[in-house]
């Protein structure tokens, strides 16, 4: 059975990080600090718009010397990949390798319920796979 999306975030909860794009950039570098995340989601009135990520934050130093004064939805990532719950596994890992990005929204049905990031899918399969090295080493001693 394939692991799903929704199965990540089962485990890792659905709570969603989010500031609105007239935030300045030193209240999302404070806030991710604070949650230790590298990518907070940014909602205006309830809608998703962007993502700003560690990346972001690199190249915002890069360009203008500071954070307090430059606001999230000049410097955020506007071109965001998505999943949804039914995604699998393999297709998140596929996509987070092939376009090097570390985190994706996931919206269920046009409304944002999560973010997975490659620290929980590896978190997931790790665990699926310690699970399954356990249960073969049981059938190897009862064989």
């Amino acid at each position: 059975m394939a692991v799903k999306v929704g199965d990540i975030l089962k485990d890792k909860g659905l709570e969603v990080i989010a500031l609105d794009s007239n935030s300045t950039v030193d209240a999302a570098v404070r806030k991710m600090a604070e949650r230790h995340i590298g990518a907070i989601l940014i909602m205006d009135d309830g809608s998703f718009v962007g993502m700003f990520t560690e990346r972001d934050v690199i190249k915002c130093w890069v360009e203008n010397g500071s954070f307090d004064k430059v606001v999230l939805k000049d410097v955020m990532s506007k071109s965001i990949r998505i999943v949804e719950p039914g995604d699998t596994l393999e297709y998140v890992m596929t996509i987070m390798t092939h376009e090097r990005i570390r985190h994706l929204p996931v919206i269920d049905h046009g409304k944002m319920v999560g973010l997975v990031s490659i620290r929980d899918v590896v978190k997931y399969h790790v665990g699926n796979l310690e699970a399954e090295v356990h249960y073969l080493k049981d059938y190897m001693l009862r064989s």
